[in-house]
């Protein structure tokens, strides 16, 4: 009995010392992430109702295959306003130097009646102003 477990517990330790050992090319590492300008924004009801859900969708350029959207800083600058800046992620691999848009989105899902006023950063000390007015 003893000598097969010892069996067994060699056969579990050499498949995962095989299996730990994978090689994982077809994944490259992010190296940094960075702002990435908002070229524009498309907000399809300007008018809607507290508590419903309404998408909010961003485009931004990407100047080769090895940057993508990294994700969103959402800010709350008051009760009624909120900061958008969003981010690109950028890789180590070989990648073609070709711009290509991204489509990305928020949903907005407003907890009180009243006016929302979006702000996102399209570079510099510039900003893309939307106002969605909740009901």
């Amino acid at each position: 009995m003893k000598t097969l477990f010892n069996a067994a517990l060699s056969v579990v330790f050499i498949g995962l010392s095989l299996v730990s050992c994978n090689d994982d090319d077809d994944y490259e590492t992010i190296q940094y992430t960075d702002k990435v300008k908002i070229d524009s924004v498309k907000i399809v009801n300007d008018t809607m109702s507290v508590f419903g859900v309404q998408s909010i969708r961003t485009y931004s350029t990407y100047a080769s295959q090895c940057q993508g959207f990294y994700g969103y800083d959402y800010i709350h600058t008051g009760n009624f306003t909120r900061d958008v800046t969003a981010y690109q992620y950028h890789t180590n691999g070989s990648c073609a130097q070709a711009n290509h848009v991204s489509a990305n989105q928020i949903n907005f899902s407003p907890q009180q009646v009243g006016t929302y006023t979006f702000k996102f950063w399209n570079g510099n000390n510039t900003w893309i102003t939307k106002t969605i007015v909740v009901e």
